[in-house]
């Protein structure tokens, strides 16, 4: 079984009628996992909510303080994408909380998945962006580390390139990043030739290429990542709008291509532990069927 962690205020961040980013996703998501075909693959676990500790060895408390103080005046944009409700920072201090926890259950268990939301690979240090306010990915590789856990590996499929998190690592060698996206795409990030300190390996992709094409060349990127360099964890941002149909992305991929990647991710990787971040995904039916192919996978 794989312990699926959540917390029930992700639900509650709402950046307004007619987003992409709905609330929808996650109750959609959720429900999937709790369909009585999942029962087997599946233990559910409830996360305790981020401590402002974990949210600052990441982001500056001045970026904190202010994302809690718009949320607490009723919300407002923070970009043309990125629009905080009241319960905004409540909702996005559980996700980094969920991360936290689908990291501590990974580490303790061998695999875990955290239903993250609202999402975070496009998050900076002192930026939202990208419907992203803080980058639950790399909180949760940072607590890894504090339970030592040195070499961190995060794999994001997302379609769209996790600006925020390379930018939060770049520069660090004890963690390496491994990204497949839709490129030239929002954000605009992620060339090939963005190598940070020679941990960043990025896989720019035209849409519309054979799903083999995105499977195999991400799981070259990922042997060149680990070649004599063991992780002691691997993150993977699961963002599901790399999938076929998803309407904010141009990918092919089926459900069970994140399978695929899931299995072979956990052979490359073994004996490291294995937790999936929920990043994007916005057909209902799409983030559904892929967390459940991933999740099986972990399992």
């Amino acid at each position: 079984m794989v312990g699926v962690v959540f917390h029930p205020a992700c639900q509650r961040h709402d950046p307004g009628l007619g987003h992409p980013e709905r609330p929808d996703r996650i109750v959609a998501l959720l429900a999937a996992l709790r369909a009585p075909e999942m029962a087997s693959a599946v233990e559910w676990c409830e996360a305790r909510p981020a401590t402002r500790e974990a949210l600052e060895r990441v982001h500056s408390a001045r970026y904190l303080d202010g994302l809690e103080r718009l949320a607490r005046q009723g919300g407002g944009a923070l970009d043309a994408d990125t629009v905080m409700g009241a319960d905004s920072w409540d909702a996005a201090v559980a996700a980094a909380g969920v991360a936290i926890g689908a990291v501590e259950r990974g580490i303790a268990t061998g695999t875990a998945f955290g239903a993250t939301r609202p999402p975070g690979h496009h998050a900076l240090a002192a930026r939202a962006m990208g419907f992203c306010f803080i980058n639950n990915v790399v909180v949760a590789a940072r607590h890894a580390q504090q339970l030592d856990q040195p070499r961190v590996l995060i794999v994001d499929w997302d379609v769209h390139h996790g600006n925020g998190t390379q930018a939060l690592v770049e520069h660090d060698p004890s963690i390496r990043y491994v990204s497949i996206h839709q490129y030239p795409w929002y954000p605009g990030t992620g060339a090939e030739d963005e190598r940070g300190v020679g941990n960043i390996f990025n896989v720019p992709r035209p849409p519309g290429l054979p799903r083999g094409q995105y499977v195999g060349d991400l799981l070259a990127a990922v042997d060149a990542a680990i070649d004599a360099w063991p992780p002691d964890l691997l993150l993977v941002s699961a963002g599901f709008d790399s999938l076929q149909g998803d309407p904010l992305g141009g990918f092919t991929l089926e459900p069970e291509d994140m399978a695929q990647w899931t299995a072979r991710l956990r052979e490359r990787v073994a004996p490291a532990p294995v937790v999936g971040v929920l990043e994007g995904g916005y057909r209902l039916d799409l983030i559904a069927a892929g967390a459940c192919a991933h999740v099986r996978a972990l399992a």
